[in-house]
């Protein structure tokens, strides 16, 4: 998969809200958002609030918005389980600050005896500060810096949207040093590469 040419390639950018900051301390999703394109054409979305089972707390509210109140007739991660699958599995997954969101999706999917699909992860924020210049790579300062709205900041879709505008931002500025594949994505957002030369990677 890693030999396809970019424009080949069903990316699908993600963002997660959740209850906490830790999945391993209790903390579930209680929002998620997923858009699907392929050469910059978009090609499905989707978004839900989660029940998440435990209660939220009004520190967390205040980050997301996101109230017990809002969730309590909301499905469960289990209802949608296999719709994530399904958007995920075979194409490449796009998350600013990876790490958080998989250890989430990880989690939940374990919670029920499955497993997340196995899928190539590329890191907006790794991108950032491989090859940006923000003065933070937060999300919502770095769409505000690349002149994107961050309206909606902390909501799923606001979120993801902002990933998926910075996520090609970054791969128009790969392609002028040309790269050319998946392979060269995930190459590039580990390696500040000056003059990018496939043969350095």
């Amino acid at each position: 998969m890693l030999d396809k040419k970019i424009e080949e390639v069903k990316f699908i950018c993600l963002d997660t809200e959740t209850t906490g900051l830790d999945p391993v301390s209790g903390g579930r999703i209680c929002e998620v958002a997923m858009l699907g394109s392929r050469g910059g054409e978009r090609s499905g979305a989707y978004c839900t609030l989660l029940n998440p089972q435990i209660y939220i707390s009004p520190e967390v509210t205040a980050i997301h918005g996101i109230t017990n109140e809002m969730v309590k007739d909301s499905p469960k991660f289990g209802d949608i389980a296999f719709n994530l699958i399904d958007f995920l599995q075979g194409n490449v997954l796009i998350c600013h600050n990876a790490d958080f969101d998989v250890s989430f999706l990880k989690k939940e999917f374990e919670l029920l005896g499955l497993s997340m699909p196995q899928v190539v992860i590329l890191d907006t924020l790794k991108f950032a500060r491989t090859h940006g210049h923000f003065s933070r790579n937060r999300l919502g300062i770095i769409a505000q810096e690349l002149g994107f709205s961050s309206e909606g900041w902390h909501r799923a879709m606001a979120d993801t949207i902002m990933t998926e505008k910075i996520f090609y931002y970054f791969v128009a500025k790969f392609k002028e040093m040309s790269a050319s594949t998946l392979g060269d994505l995930v190459a590039l957002q580990s390696k500040k590469v000056i003059g990018f030369n496939k043969q350095e990677i």
